[in-house]
Protein backbone atom coordinates (compact mmCIF):
# COMPACT_ATOMS: atom_id res chain seq x y z
CA UNK A 1 0.00 0.00 0.00
CA UNK A 2 1.60 3.18 -1.35
CA UNK A 3 0.65 6.16 0.73
CA UNK A 4 1.73 9.29 0.79
CA UNK A 5 1.21 10.75 4.44
CA UNK A 6 1.91 14.75 5.10
CA UNK A 7 3.52 15.39 8.18
CA UNK A 8 1.77 18.70 8.09
CA UNK A 9 -1.88 17.40 8.03
CA UNK A 10 -1.65 15.27 10.37
CA UNK A 11 0.07 17.80 13.52
CA UNK A 12 -2.26 20.41 11.94
CA UNK A 13 -5.24 18.45 12.83
CA UNK A 14 -3.98 16.92 16.04
CA UNK A 15 -3.69 21.11 16.84
CA UNK A 16 -6.96 21.89 15.42
CA UNK A 17 -8.23 18.61 17.81
CA UNK A 18 -6.61 20.19 20.97
CA UNK A 19 -7.88 23.61 20.38
CA UNK A 20 -10.99 23.16 19.64
CA UNK A 21 -11.44 20.30 22.65
CA UNK A 22 -12.94 17.97 20.17
CA UNK A 23 -12.72 14.25 21.22
CA UNK A 24 -9.94 13.70 23.40
CA UNK A 25 -9.69 10.21 22.64
CA UNK A 26 -9.76 10.40 19.03
CA UNK A 27 -6.47 12.81 19.85
CA UNK A 28 -5.06 10.39 21.22
CA UNK A 29 -5.86 7.72 19.44
CA UNK A 30 -4.42 9.93 16.21
CA UNK A 31 -1.56 11.13 17.89
CA UNK A 32 -0.21 7.33 18.99
CA UNK A 33 -0.76 6.42 15.97
CA UNK A 34 1.11 8.92 14.22
CA UNK A 35 3.84 8.03 16.27
CA UNK A 36 4.10 4.24 15.53
CA UNK A 37 3.23 5.52 11.83
CA UNK A 38 7.17 7.12 11.92
CA UNK A 39 8.32 3.88 13.77
CA UNK A 40 6.78 1.14 11.16
CA UNK A 41 5.37 3.19 8.23
CA UNK A 42 2.20 1.40 8.37
CA UNK A 43 -0.29 3.49 7.78
CA UNK A 44 -3.20 1.84 8.25
CA UNK A 45 -3.92 3.26 12.09
CA UNK A 46 -3.31 6.95 10.55
CA UNK A 47 -5.68 6.42 7.90
CA UNK A 48 -8.76 5.18 10.00
CA UNK A 49 -8.34 8.08 12.60
CA UNK A 50 -7.77 10.60 10.17
CA UNK A 51 -11.36 9.34 8.55
CA UNK A 52 -12.87 9.84 11.75
CA UNK A 53 -11.26 13.13 12.40
CA UNK A 54 -12.61 14.41 8.83
CA UNK A 55 -15.89 12.92 9.68
CA UNK A 56 -15.77 14.99 13.09
CA UNK A 57 -14.10 18.08 11.11
CA UNK A 58 -16.77 18.11 8.30
CA UNK A 59 -19.88 17.93 11.11
CA UNK A 60 -18.30 20.99 13.16
CA UNK A 61 -17.74 23.20 9.84
CA UNK A 62 -21.43 22.51 9.12
CA UNK A 63 -21.91 24.02 12.74
CA UNK A 64 -19.37 27.05 12.25
CA UNK A 65 -17.98 27.10 8.81
CA UNK A 66 -15.28 29.91 10.47
CA UNK A 67 -13.98 26.54 13.09
CA UNK A 68 -12.37 24.29 10.30
CA UNK A 69 -10.47 25.54 7.50
CA UNK A 70 -11.46 24.53 4.39
CA UNK A 71 -8.12 23.67 3.26
CA UNK A 72 -7.63 21.13 6.06
CA UNK A 73 -10.63 19.17 5.09
CA UNK A 74 -9.68 19.27 2.23
CA UNK A 75 -5.99 17.71 2.84
CA UNK A 76 -7.66 14.99 4.92
CA UNK A 77 -10.15 14.38 2.38
CA UNK A 78 -6.95 13.74 -0.36
CA UNK A 79 -5.29 11.71 2.58
CA UNK A 80 -8.77 9.66 3.65
CA UNK A 81 -9.37 8.73 0.19
CA UNK A 82 -6.18 6.59 -0.15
Amino acid sequence: MSVKISEKTIVSTLEKLEKLNLDEKLHAELSWCWNSYKYDSNPVGVIEKSKAALELFKAKREENSKAIAKKLIEDLEKFASN
